[in-house]
């Protein structure tokens, strides 16, 4: 008798599972799942037997019986940490352009801004789901969330920095803030301020350590300091910058001529409050971001440019690619950047 498992929520009816249905066919669970989806690598013999067994058993992988006849769910999960923010909006825009032209879904799966629900999103719901791959955001992916994903054994990318163990796309980093920093430098300015994403919510990963590791380097390179006191952190938030302003230039002593953010938000949060305070930018500071939000020309803020949409749009080409059978489709890439020199970096007076 078939036995009942969290696990047979996937199935249609008569508490039947997956499991049981690998079992009966001697394969592994990650097979059947490919099977009755369509996805490849499984032979045609193979597919023909489980999809067999499963309709002996009364398995059914959707939420309709059509999952077996149809194979495909047609949809692509995206799970992002945010979906507010500038660079996963443009992602999410660039993923579902790609997937409207190929005829297929987008199944949003939204952290919030917190982790507290990421334990059940990966062990439970994106399993029963039923997404044929999975575009992940600007997120690190633990070994235990790895796995789960791999006992489904669907396509993945990650959009927006690097996470081991999975194909990725995203600028170089450390090259992007390495670029901003010594055009600061080529201007002439020696007190430079660091202002560097730190997510609390532990969501992000290596992005923030990479861009500050950048601006460390090409200021040792260059025989500057970095001084402890001009170090601020934000969010990469527009708040969070004027909050980092504001902490930077109510301490005692010294003052940077210009300050690196490692994102344009928050870049705009200082430029909002040195102009709330009378501070000129460029004029007394000289600011410089990363990404060249829809907001940076219109403010005339100097950036390193970045299309996360353009990101996405190719990594979901990759994914859906890899779902008609096209081996080796999936693979890591590197996004362009350049720098975009707009109205808020001068040199320093005198």
């Amino acid at each position: 008798m078939a036995r009942t498992t969290e696990r047979s929520q996937r199935g249609g009816h008569n508490g039947v599972s997956i499991e049981d249905v690998a079992a009966a066919a001697g394969v592994s669970t990650a097979t059947v799942s490919r099977a009755v989806r369509g996805l490849p690598r499984v032979s045609p013999a193979t597919r023909e037997k489980i999809l067999e067994v499963a309709g002996n058993l009364g398995y059914v992988a959707s939420s309709s019986a059509s999952g077996l006849a149809t194979g495909r769910t047609k949809t692509i999960g995206v799970l992002a940490p945010f979906v507010s923010r500038w660079f996963f909006s443009k992602a999410i825009e660039g993923a579902d352009r790609e997937l409207h032209a190929r005829h297929y879904n987008l199944s949003l799966f939204n952290l919030g801004g917190h982790g507290s629900n990421r334990e059940r999103l990966f062990s439970k719901t994106m399993v029963y789901k039923q997404i044929d791959a999975l575009l992940v955001l600007c997120m690190a992916l633990s070994h235990d969330e790895i796995e789960h994903l791999q006992k489904i054994d669907i396509p993945l990318v990650v959009v927006g920095g690097h996470v081991e163990e999975c194909p990725y796309i995203g600028i170089d980093d450390y090259a992007a803030a390495s670029t901003a920093v010594r055009h600061l430098i080529d201007l002439g300015h020696r007190d430079i301020a660091l202002l560097h994403g730190d997510d609390e919510t532990d969501l992000n990963f290596d992005v923030p350590r990479v861009r500050i590791l950048a601006f460390k380097d090409v200021m040792a390179a260059a025989g500057l300091p970095t001084r402890p006191e001009w170090d601020e952190w934000g969010d990469f938030t527009v708040r969070s910058g004027q909050e980092a302003f504001r902490r930077l230039w109510s301490g005692p002593g010294q003052k940077p001529t210009a300050i690196f953010c490692a994102s344009d938000e928050m870049a705009m949060g200082v430029i909002f409050e040195a102009n709330r305070i009378g501070v000129s930018v460029p004029g007394d500071l000289s600011v410089v971001g990363i990404d060249n939000h829809d907001f940076a020309a219109a403010m005339g803020l100097t950036t390193v440019g970045q299309r996360p949409d353009e990101q996405a749009e190719l990594a979901t080409k990759m994914l859906l690619d890899e779902l008609d059978g096209e081996v080796g489709a999936v693979r890591s890439a590197v996004a362009p950047h350049e720098l975009i020199i707009r109205r808020t970096t001068a040199p320093p007076k005198g």
